[in-house]
């Protein structure tokens, strides 16, 4: 399972997304460019040691991520889509996007995810926060796909 962040533009959520990443054992994949360096001390902060226990890798473009990815599964978060992600069968290899904070994702994003889908809000609300959006989302994912780190069932 990977968490990938599209574009992030707010350090405190993509240190956020690594420490979420590092705690529940998923690769996190950033597709730049970032709002931010990726070195700023606010994200240091908020990782603070997760980083060693952390698998990412940092992308120069959306275009070389797709071409390192084969054919696994992209599986859009957004405000955007129908279906709830509880309504959803994930797999072990999908690959969760969330999108920028300020704007979430290009048309050529959602055009190359095999899947899109939300979290259910009340009427009027306009979204979650990336990373509590991607923490429920996850956390589904792992029930679901046996995922889960050893020792947490």
């Amino acid at each position: 399972m990977h968490l990938v962040l599209f574009e992030p533009d707010i350090p405190q959520n993509t240190g956020a997304a690594m420490r979420l990443a590092a705690c529940l054992g998923v690769t996190l994949d950033i597709v730049e460019p970032c709002g931010f360096l990726l070195d700023d001390r606010r994200l240091r902060r908020v990782v603070m040691d997760y980083a060693e226990g952390l698998d990412w890798a940092r992308h120069a473009s959306w275009d070389s991520y797709l071409s390192i990815i084969g054919d696994a599964r992209l599986v859009l978060l957004t405000t955007a889509a129908h279906q709830s992600y509880i309504d959803f069968a994930f797999a072990p290899g999908d690959r969760l996007i969330v999108g920028r904070e300020s704007g979430g994702v290009p048309q050529a994003v959602h055009d190359a995810a095999h899947a899109r889908m939300r979290v259910p809000m009340r009427p009027g609300a306009r979204s979650l926060n990336v990373v509590a959006a991607a923490a429920m989302v996850l956390g589904e994912a792992l029930r679901q796909t046996g995922g889960l780190p050893p020792g947490t069932e």
